[in-house]
């Protein structure tokens, strides 16, 4: 097997799926578990409009497929998909990447929100939040150096887990 590189670091360990042109591999320092990268194989792809027609399609086919199984294996009630295409927009690796993190309701309550309606003043903490929010600014980019990278052992389990999980994902979905 050939090495895949992530910009020109090797990545083989941390990848739990490979397709033509395309892999997805877990995330050095995740803001969330889950937050995982979907990356073109060929190197030299800065930004999204870098890739050839046969690229697109299939990187847009394993962001769809990757998209579904983050959202079910990690039982997600919605997604970030971002993409920072170029430096100025964030960019810190200069190969194409997009990140897909797992998001949840806030107060993962459900329906059951409405018996905790009688026991807790939601709206009240609810701008309570709002307003601490717009008074610190907003929302603040979190330094690089702030977010802990993990090993490389602990990638590779959570590679070879997901690869597991992806492969019994697929296979029950057809």
């Amino acid at each position: 097997m050939s090495n895949i590189y992530f910009y020109k670091f090797i990545v083989n360990n941390q990848v739990f799926y490979k397709s033509q042109y395309t892999y997805a591999l877990v995330n050095l320092k995740p803001l969330v578990p889950g937050h995982v990268l979907i990356v073109p194989l060929r190197t030299s792809v800065y930004n999204l409009a870098d890739l050839t027609i046969h690229e697109s399609i299939d990187y847009m086919n394993t962001l769809q497929l990757i998209h579904r199984f983050i959202k079910h294996v990690y039982k997600a009630d919605s997604l970030n998909i971002a993409i920072q295409d170029g430096p100025e927009s964030g960019q810190s690796i200069p190969h194409l990447h997009t990140h897909i993190i797992p998001r949840y309701k806030l107060d993962g309550y459900g329906d059951g929100i409405y018996s905790k309606l009688e026991q807790k003043d939601l709206l009240g903490e609810w701008s309570a939040r709002r307003d601490s929010f717009m008074s610190s600014g907003g929302f603040s980019p979190v330094d690089d150096d702030q977010r802990v990278a993990r090993t490389l052992d602990v990638m590779a389990k959570e590679a070879l887990w997901l690869k597991d999980e992806l492969a019994r994902y697929t296979s029950s979905s057809t």
